[in-house]
């Protein structure tokens, strides 16, 4: 391959493709290195609308710097070539390594899923969203490092016209249920992808997969994610309440941010390795790791200790005795954060209480309800549900049945009533009740009545009218009536024969069968009388669309003769 861009990238060889574009090895000449080039496929580059946002988001991009992002060089244009200049990873997709090691063991999933969490928590606060976290743009170095790419690319295929079901792009195995919708999409969507690619680590396989992409996109908006402890064991309980939290159907139930998630992959890990592949629970996850912190402040217990066995006078070598009673300060203090969280002790909570399930209920009953368990109140955000009535919980946090300790502050999301949606255009499009039904359900919404009309716009089979009109703001669940063209709207007659027919008389026929008088000339004839019509359009019998013009010819009499053309016969 001898293809040269630029004058500057020389391509190599091909190193991968995807549905919307081409990566190559390639050499740049200018600083004598090699680079990955990614060359958008033609028919992405015919939308001037995606091209534009392509190119916006790319160079965005290419302004985050973080060892864990697959670095943007250059963006460049040759011709209808569209391509962007990136770092070369010697490695392989993420998604290659599932195939090859699922289920991961846990520990090295929390390392990768860190990793990314990092690059997302940069990216976001540049007011990037990365909107297609998926294994195949993670890269896994040689050295086992992960870098996160493709950076703008969904992006600007969300701000470009591709609607139709057959053109989503992106992996809808790790679509959020808001990205499945069609509606708002920030920073808590990433994570929701990203706890998804955290579930295939941990147990091998997607939580919703189905024969289009359609099923799967309604799965992510009705269905429940099964825990991965169910498919794999061995998950800490820790790990699988963040995975479980990282993909709630809620977005205000996630993590609100990469960092917030990040801090609790890091307790997991310093858990994890303080005490093993030991059971215990997400809520004491911090309690274990602030128990080291008071380690401390345990010092002057061990003061008071030592100056005791010196008043009795037991030891007089007190040294080593204040060391053996510091070890079991500390043990004990262990001993009760390990007790208190269930890893040993049958489970039992001192000190915590189950937070009571208060959703469905309003403000004030909520806050009644905890208040009476010893726990707090506050409103947190308000979010759209289609089940639960406008101005009560929706959603809660820390979540229903969960332990904490007495005086924790629990956050309520109060619903704002159902949540609303753009109509999609369905007037244009061929009907079949299947495809049409999935896609509007596919948007929220569901198909009403269908109704047959007649229509000379649009060919029979395809819709020709909708209600409400595409792109007004409606309810999820609304109906959307539409009707369907059954043929043709125009009718067509039969030309009547108008030769020899006086013109009033034509023109009376002419109108009688729906027509138009066209333009009405005169000419000489020797056959027609002056008068007479001696020349229609169209033959008599014609079938005709209703409302054409007729043009006629009308007879001026017998051609006159004068003595100049006369001729002389001598």
């Amino acid at each position: 391959m001898s293809k040269l861009l630029v004058g500057r990238y020389e391509l190599v060889e091909k190193i991968g493709e995807g549905g919307m574009a081409v990566v190559y090895k390639s050499r740049d000449r200018l600083l004598n290195r090699y680079v990955a080039i990614k060359i958008l496929r033609p028919e992405f580059t015919k939308d001037a609308q995606f091209v534009d946002s392509f190119k916006k988001e790319s160079q965005a991009a290419a302004g985050l710097q973080h060892p864990n992002i697959i670095s943007v060089y250059d963006v460049g244009r040759e011709g209808n070539i569209h391509f962007i200049v990136m770092e070369l990873i010697n490695g392989k997709p993420l998604s290659d390594v599932i195939k090859e090691q699922a289920p991961m063991d846990y520990k090295r999933s929390i390392e990768i899923t860190k990793q990314v969490a990092a690059a997302l928590s940069v990216a976001h606060k540049n007011n990037i969203i990365h909107r297609d976290i998926k294994p195949h743009n993670i890269m896994i170095t040689e050295d086992g490092m992960a870098k996160l790419g493709d950076f703008g690319i969904a992006k600007a295929v969300s701000d470009s016209t591709l609607t139709e079901t057959s053109k989503i792009i992106g992996s809808v195995h790790y679509f959020s249920p808001e990205q499945a919708r069609g509606a708002y999409v920030d920073e808590r969507s990433d994570l929701y992808s990203l706890g998804i690619v955290l579930y295939e680590m941990l147990t091998g396989q997607v939580p919703f997969d189905g024969d289009n992409p359609v099923q799967v996109a309604l799965m992510h908006i009705n269905d429940d994610v099964t825990p991965p402890s169910k498919l794999v064991p061995g998950i800490p309980p820790a790990l699988e309440k963040l995975v479980m939290k990282a993909t709630d159907k809620f977005q205000s139930n996630r993590y609100k941010s990469a960092d917030e998630m990040l801090e609790d992959l890091d307790n997991i890990e310093f858990v994890t390795k303080m005490v093993g592949d030991s059971v215990f629970a997400a809520d004491d996850v911090r309690d274990f790791q602030e128990s080291n912190r008071r380690k401390q402040t345990e010092a002057p217990v061990s003061k008071a200790v030592e100056e005791t066995v010196e008043k009795k006078g037991k030891k007089k070598n007190k040294k080593p005795l204040i060391i053996v009673l510091a070890v079991l300060i500390a043990l004990a203090a262990l001993f009760g954060i390990l007790y208190a969280s269930g890893i040993i002790g049958g489970g039992f909570t001192f000190g915590k209480v189950t937070v009571p399930d208060v959703s469905d209920m309003s403000y004030s009953e909520a806050k009644a309800t905890l208040e009476n368990e010893g726990l707090k109140a506050v409103k947190g955000d308000t979010v759209t549900s289609d089940s639960i009535e406008k101005g009560k919980v929706a959603g809660q946090d820390p979540a229903a049945n969960s332990k904490v300790s007495k005086g924790t502050t629990v956050t309520l999301n109060l619903s704002s009533g159902k949540s609303t949606g753009q109509i999609p255009n369905l007037v244009g499009k061929p009907y079949d009740q299947d495809d049409i039904s999935s896609y509007v359900k596919s948007m929220g919404f569901v198909l009403g009545s269908v109704e047959y009309a007649k229509s000379d716009k649009y060919d029979k089979g395809y819709i020709i009218s909708q209600t409400p009109s595409a792109g007004s703001e409606q309810d999820k669940d609304t109906s959307i009536d539409i009707v369907v063209c059954n043929g043709k709207k125009t009718t067509k007659a039969t030309v009547p024969s108008l030769t020899g027919l006086t013109v009033d008389e034509a023109k009376s026929k002419i109108a009688a069968q729906n027509f138009v008088v066209g333009s009405v000339t005169y000419e000489e004839s020797s056959v027609y009388g002056e008068g007479y019509v001696m020349w229609q359009q169209y033959d008599a019998g014609t079938s005709l669309k209703v409302g054409s013009s007729i043009s006629i010819k009308v007879s001026k009499g017998t051609p006159s003769t004068s003595d100049d053309d006369s001729t002389d016969s001598n």
